[in-house]
């Protein structure tokens, strides 16, 4: 045990019996994250303010006690499991949006905010928060800037960090920082901001984000292509990129996924498809019926299958329920799943595909694969029993087969995910020594003690 009687007495002290748990079972809730590996916190504290975030991070330093700042734990590389026990915070009780700016296109919220709760509050107000993980459900906005969260539209506008303007956050010190700004420029200083959005909750804790928000587009139009080849897929998008249509998502889904969502469809899928993208256009209604009509066109010259187009939001949001359902629903081809989110060019999608079928081939695990394809983000799936020794090897195997790929073919091992504990071995494959000493040099200065998420991102 980490924390000492009188540790916890003044941790209750500042947050109110309510606001803590040394509970066993309610410990075991908050030990694991979408990983599904599990280290058992000494406690669980819900602040509700501020000024409570900054008293428990100045008792942390003082008795020198690990704080694990939590969102919904829907992350995928451990970021928020306590491997070294300590204070588990969780941010659900900093659920306020505090303000919507409709003339300055702003949004002030809290870290505790659910992403899609967000999008539904501007989107009232005519306006638009692009970033849209498929956890948006349930995942918070102070973890989506603590992992630089991106989702399907970030091939159009991009992902978290394009869109946290400013930030208050409390320093593992206790103190508290303000930085960034509230207008659309400022270049006063170093960015910390950008600094500390992606920085997995290893450097500060936001209690306060000053998001940027877009007029909300017109039109939107969803659209499903069917190829009966994987490679014609992946060719077709990156040729779909060069054309003067930039849609908003590309994501695609191979066969495997496709078997698994097929009975969530609200249509038919041609029998002998292999893969599928979903393209969706967003924009002034002219301007989107007449790219959609040049898409359509343009894809069945690169030989779909079939081309369909959404006949209204229903049947769009059935297509994307499917895609959103894909992670859980892994489960029903094995028990256990090494979830990575490469990334490489979009040119390189094809060479990345090939490579993925062979890495399957060769380890004789099914590999399910898809994602944002058009920016190159591509979520991969190696199935396996780890139970099964041998096939846990071969797991492992396929992981380094595929990371070494996608470096040398000039991508990187993490789009969105963050490092965690779950890439910690193989970030030195992508980062060089003096850049990863300068990483914890920054993580030094801000953190001295070590006490704000330790054991992560870094060996």
């Amino acid at each position: 045990m980490t924390l000492s009687r009188s540790d916890l007495s003044s941790l209750e002290k500042i947050t109110g019996p309510r606001g803590l748990s040394i509970k066993k079972e309610e410990r075991l809730v908050y030990s694991y994250d979408a990983t599904g590996r599990s280290y058992l916190p000494d406690a669980i504290v819900f602040p509700e303010t501020e000024d409570q975030v900054s008293r428990i991070f100045k008792l942390a330093s003082e008795k020198g006690f690990p704080v694990i700042p939590r969102g919904a734990g829907s992350g995928m590389t451990g970021g928020a499991v306590p491997v070294q026990g300590g204070v588990v915070l969780v941010t659900s009780q900093m659920n306020r949006i505090i303000d919507i700016d409709d003339q300055n296109f702003t949004a002030t919220v809290e870290p505790g905010v659910i992403v899609g709760d967000l999008h539904k509050a501007v989107e009232a107000k005519g306006l638009f928060y692009p970033p849209d993980p498929a956890s948006s459900s349930v995942c918070t906005i102070g973890g989506n800037i603590g992992e630089c969260a991106g989702g399907p539209r970030a091939v159009k506008y991009g992902v978290t960090r394009d869109y946290v303007l400013g930030i208050r956050a409390v320093l593992p010190s206790g103190e508290i920082i303000k930085t960034g700004v509230t207008t659309a420029k400022g270049v006063a200083g170093y960015d910390l901001t950008r600094l500390i959005v992606g920085s997995e909750g290893t450097l500060a804790l936001v209690t306060q984000a000053v998001l940027r928000l877009l007029p909300k587009p017109a039109a939107v139009k969803t659209m499903a292509v069917f190829f009966d080849r994987m490679d014609m897929a992946a060719k077709t998008v990156s040729a779909v990129m060069k054309q003067a249509v930039v849609p908003r998502c590309v994501e695609y889904l191979d066969r495997p996924s496709l078997d698994l969502v097929r009975d969530r469809l609200s249509f038919s899928i041609p029998p002998e498809t292999r893969a599928l993208l979903i393209l969706e256009l967003d924009g002034s209604p002219d301007v989107v019926e007449d790219d959609a009509v040049r898409i359509e066109s343009f894809c069945r010259n690169q030989g779909a299958l079939e081309v369909m187009v959404a006949g209204d939001q229903t049947e769009a949001a059935t297509l994307w329920q499917a895609r959103k359902s894909l992670s859980p629903v892994l489960y029903k081809i094995a028990p256990h799943k090494i979830n990575e989110d490469i990334v490489v060019p979009i040119s390189k999608i094809p060479d990345m595909v090939e490579a993925i079928r062979k890495i399957q081939q060769d380890s004789g695990l099914t590999v399910v694969s898809f994602g944002h394809a058009g920016d190159g983000n591509i979520h991969c799936n190696i199935m396996y029993n780890k139970q099964d020794a041998v096939q846990a090897e071969k797991a492992h195997k396929a992981v380094d087969e595929l990371f070494d790929v996608t470096l040398k073919l000039g991508g990187t091992i993490t789009g969105e995910h963050g490092v965690g504990i779950t890439k910690m071995a193989y970030l030195p494959k992508e980062i060089g020594a003096l850049e990863l000493d300068l990483m914890k040099g920054i993580k030094q200065v801000f953190d001295p003690g070590n006490i704000l998420n330790p054991g992560k991102i870094f060996k």
